[in-house]
């Protein structure tokens, strides 16, 4: 076997030495690069939320709360006030479970912060009537059985019981045909007041019966 000779061994080391030289080179750049773009680490620091004080009427009485200031009024009114007649369905205005009615009319309390109410009157299921003392349109529920599990109940009586009150006040719906006359409890006005309010039982020819019976008309 032929011994290389110097000027080969020379090339060979120059020919090594280069290719590190390069590898060093760009990992070198790489790191570099990295540690430029990451950002520095910090700690952390928590900070307290807003705070804000709520003065509404709800069910007939002057509540004040000193809540958060991102509380939706249905968080304010279940886990503050304890009215857990009104349900958390999707928390996203979809399914109508958290119904209330604030100045007379329906809302969904899930959208709404507690702290935009102030001074508000607020009616809850609980305000509308008792086991005692039923609200016409709790009774008619009952009656005809306008409910099967029950979830959703409390915001379909108080969204029922605002849409009376809307087409008395002439309050138009997407369905109504003339804008100069005033709306009637008609079977397509009934279902488009009430299809933001979802019964996943099915019972909704129940609750237009008793919705119906409520506004003086037969069953």
């Amino acid at each position: 076997m032929r011994k290389p000779s110097a000027f080969e061994m020379s090339r060979r080391n120059l020919l090594v030495g280069t290719a590190t030289s390069v590898a060093m080179g760009a990992a070198s750049r790489g790191a570099e690069a990295q540690n430029s773009a990451a950002p520095p680490l910090t700690t952390a620091t928590a900070t307290a939320p807003a705070m804000a004080t709520v003065s509404f009427n709800v069910n007939g009485e002057v509540r004040a709360l000193k809540l958060d200031t991102r509380t939706t009024l249905l968080d304010a009114l279940r886990e503050h006030l304890h009215l857990t007649g009104t349900k958390k369905g999707c928390d996203q205005g979809q399914c109508g479970a958290c119904t209330v009615m604030v100045g007379g009319q329906r809302i969904n309390s899930c959208l709404t912060l507690a702290v935009m109410h102030e001074g508000d009157n607020v009616t809850t299921i609980e305000g509308l009537g008792t086991p005692d003392h039923m609200h016409p349109m709790q009774a008619a529920f009952v009656e005809h059985d306008g409910f099967q599990c029950g979830y959703c109940t409390p915001g379909q009586i108080c969204s029922a019981v605002a849409v009376l009150d809307e087409i008395k006040a002439g309050i138009p719906s997407h369905v109504t045909g003339d804008l100069n006359v005033a709306p009637e409890l008609t079977n397509a006005e009934l279902r488009e007041r009430m299809s933001g309010n979802i019964c996943r039982c099915g019972a909704y020819s129940n609750i237009a019966e008793a919705i119906t019976e409520v506004a003086g008309r037969p069953a």
